[in-house]
């Protein structure tokens, strides 16, 4: 997914506020499933919660930037899922984060709904990555 970087994602300095990257992350992977058409928005279906965030910060994101944002599912559990995401200007990797969200419905983890599964495996051979489920 790419992003074009506007005056209210940086500080006085023109460079991209380090909460952002989190919420670039954030529009990537709700991105994967507006493209598939997916209602994972309704609290009663059940939402994921992000539940950890492992981010690394390598290169500044400035004004006017176009970055691409890669999603990689690494591992789906029952009721949680693994995420590898990158942001990339060109060729350069500025920022890395893998991240872990649990599925909640009615505020208790509970098991990933089928549908969902499906997209995130989908992903997953669509990007040649060998998912590991538990």
């Amino acid at each position: 997914m790419q992003i074009r970087i506007y005056y209210e994602d940086t500080d006085t300095g023109g460079v991209v506020y380090h909460s952002n990257y989190l919420k670039f992350c954030e529009r990537a992977r709700s991105e994967i499933f507006f493209q598939k058409n997916a209602d994972i928005f309704d609290k009663n279906k059940g939402h994921f919660l992000l539940t950890k965030a492992n981010c690394n910060f390598l290169k500044p994101a400035k004004l006017g930037d176009l970055i691409e944002v890669k999603t990689f599912i690494i591992k789906l559990k029952k009721a949680s899922v693994f995420i590898k995401q990158e942001i990339y200007k060109e060729n350069t990797k500025l920022f890395e984060a893998e991240v872990t969200l649990a599925f909640l419905k009615s505020e208790k983890v509970t098991p990933i709904d089928e549908a969902i599964v499906k997209i995130f495996t989908d992903l997953a051979k669509e990007q040649n990555l060998n998912l590991a489920n538990e």
